[in-house]
């Protein structure tokens, strides 16, 4: 290796060390170099969603305090302990069902690199739990007019309001995707606008902008002063470091809060999607008539 190549790699050692160092249970290191190698290859390697990486890693070390607490070595712990431990845990059944899950894909990795010679937790059963959605009612052209009515303020807080609800209404895309929008998510040429939401899974979805929408989302850029706004925010990208933070609980819960101000039935769900599982719903919809299920495209505002 070049010294190139060994000075583009120097960065990077530091902050492996250091996650090993404040991560690293005692007894993965006290069982040798594949034990440490398996340890790495899981957390740093395997999982790549940064919420589930601080969820598996604080079940599995839980879970092995759990079993140095009891003087349990590594190669003995068994299924008994396993189900030992999620019996005497006091969390919820969703918390034991993904404590599971996490101590199974460790092991799992532990086993791969013969660290163990079974899974223990391969064989435990995580307790049952089934959850029954409700049915969020649909909205009708009146009760749109009435919703985007009753945001009387010309202010910019308002038209990202008006904004926001429009978008929910005419693309149909969940509230955690809408919060997510940046300025570079819309797509803007002379003839068509369209909007690319950032879906689950890495996956994107480009919905074309109708006319209303694009005048409600023109007025709020107008007022914010969005090309002002995205110069200094690339600025400050190259002069500070970014975090990742949970969507915003003030736009999260802006169609809910106007909705209740217009005095409606509670359309939007303020986490979620509460929908009937999809058989469910198929079911239903050849069992009852065809409805609109919002405003259509000639509906004027």
């Amino acid at each position: 290796m070049n010294d190139d190549s060994d000075s583009q790699l120097l960065p990077i050692l530091p902050v492996v060390e250091s996650w090993r160092d404040s991560c690293m249970p005692a007894t993965i290191e006290s069982h040798g170099p594949a034990a440490r190698f398996a340890w790495e290859e899981f957390f740093l390697g395997e999982i790549r969603n940064e919420y589930t990486r601080r969820n598996y890693l604080h079940a599995v070390r839980q879970f092995l305090s759990w079993t140095d607490a009891r003087g349990v070595e590594l190669t003995r712990i068994a299924p008994m302990h396993v189900g030992a431990y999620l019996d005497e845990s006091t969390t919820s059944a969703p918390t034991k069902k993904l404590r599971l899950a996490a101590i199974r894909a460790f092991f799992d990795r532990l086993v791969l690199r013969h660290v163990v010679v079974l899974n223990p937790a391969q064989s435990v059963r995580g307790p049952k739990h089934a959850t029954v959605e409700g049915r969020t009612p649909e909205i009708g052209p009146t009760q749109v007019r009435q919703l985007l009515g009753s945001i009387t303020s010309c202010d910019v807080v308002a038209s990202r309001d008006r904004a926001l609800i429009a978008t929910l209404i005419y693309t149909a895309a969940r509230v955690g995707a809408v919060v997510r929008l940046r300025l570079r998510d819309l797509l803007r040429d002379e003839a068509t606008w369209s909007i690319r939401f950032h879906e689950k899974g890495g996956k994107q979805r480009e919905i074309p902008v109708r006319e209303d929408l694009r005048r409600l989302l023109s007025d709020y850029l107008a007022l914010a002063g969005a090309a002002t706004w995205h110069r200094q925010n690339q600025i400050a990208k190259r002069q500070t470091a970014h975090t990742r933070r949970r969507l915003p609980d003030a736009q999260a819960t802006t169609p809910a809060r106007r909705t209740a101000d217009a005095t409606i039935p509670p359309f939007f769900p303020c986490r979620g999607d509460h929908r009937p599982p999809p058989t469910r719903r198929l079911a239903r919809r050849r069992a009852e008539p065809r409805r609109p299920c919002g405003p259509s495209h000639d509906t004027a505002l």
